[in-house]
């Protein structure tokens, strides 16, 4: 009979959505191992046996917040509009920013300064893209979008969708009931430049 694991993904989930929220709050000098451990009831040993030490958790919370962006955005079913799954997806990636925006911080703002992702850390962040990137060149093929480079317009869109959110995040954007709607409103009016 096999041995149960000392330390499970719910654990490691636990972990490193509490260290997302300290390093959101405190920055990188309140993502103390000993603080971490404790606020979720377990030991520093759990955390060096899950993540190896502080630059392991750090990697891990940048590789975590792109695997949740990414599987929000692999959900969205694709109609074959152009358009529509656009603001589909951009309505995915804002949603995900908002459940996660304990992670926000170290996939974009280099919460952690001597933080950088290595080659397989940096592939799952763009790997998270690519649904979007999909979407575009389908809407190129089908004559939906207008005949550009490819990359451009994923550029554009997620530079749209990015801002958006980014603003939404840290208070900047106008207050008001229907914040969904207002930014369906923008994804819809700026992606309309790319339509053929």
């Amino acid at each position: 009979m096999a041995r149960p694991r000392a330390h499970d993904e719910t654990l490691r989930t636990r972990l490193l959505d509490r260290a997302g929220e300290l390093l959101s709050a405190h920055g990188p000098e309140g993502l103390s191992l000993r603080r971490l451990a404790a606020d979720v009831g377990t030991s520093t040993t759990a955390v060096y046996s899950l993540f190896g030490g502080k630059p392991g958790l750090v990697r891990e919370l940048y590789v975590e917040g792109f695997q949740r962006l990414c599987a929000r955005m692999e959900r969205v079913s694709r109609t074959g509009d152009a358009a529509q799954d656009l603001t589909a997806l951009g309505h995915a990636y804002r949603d995900s920013a908002l459940a996660n925006r304990h992670f926000y911080s170290i996939m974009f703002g280099h919460a952690v300064p001597d933080f950088t992702p290595d080659e397989q850390a940096w592939e799952q962040a763009l790997r998270s893209i690519e649904p979007l990137r999909e979407a575009i060149a389908k809407g190129i093929e089908a004559g939906e979008l207008i005949d550009a480079d490819p990359a451009e317009v994923v550029f554009a869109a997620w530079a749209l969708v990015h801002g958006l959110v980014s603003l939404e995040l840290s208070g900047s954007a106008p207050v008001e009931d229907e914040g969904s709607a207002r930014y369906e409103r923008a994804l819809r009016n700026g992606f309309a430049g790319w339509r053929r």
